[in-house]
């Protein structure tokens, strides 16, 4: 079993409104913030990859850029924009390029970050 690690880095602003942290995160403020992606399984017996990286790159490029320079909280289907929102939103994002295993989103300012690892499976 092999995981290939891809990580990108974007700023973004945000407000935090109605959690445990707060005034200063009612307020609109920025974070740097890195994501990592993971992909797992084994490589392909003809191309010795887990994955297509152009294909993977692209795709990450796409995410990163509905983020970069964004205020999360207008972003659609983001909601309350938390590093658990974040992780689901780029996990969802890429949901169908096979593999993916696990979505991280750090603020490294923060010492914080959060990791996605899909759907909760509902009986």
């Amino acid at each position: 079993m092999w995981e290939l690690i891809k990580s990108f880095r974007f700023e973004a602003a945000h407000s935090l409104a109605g959690t445990s942290l707060g005034k200063a995160s009612e307020e609109i403020h920025g974070h740097s913030f890195r994501a990592e992606v993971v992909i797992r399984g084994a490589p392909d017996p003809a191309s010795g990859m887990l994955v297509d990286l152009t294909g993977l790159e692209k795709k990450l490029e796409q995410v990163r850029a509905k983020l970069d320079h964004k205020l999360l909280n207008r972003i659609e289907g983001l909601n309350l924009p938390t590093l658990e929102h974040i992780s689901r939103f780029v996990w969802e994002h890429l949901d169908g390029i096979g593999k993916l295993a696990r979505v991280s989103v750090y603020r490294d300012s923060c010492g914080e970050g959060c990791n996605y690892y899909g759907p909760i499976a509902r009986d």
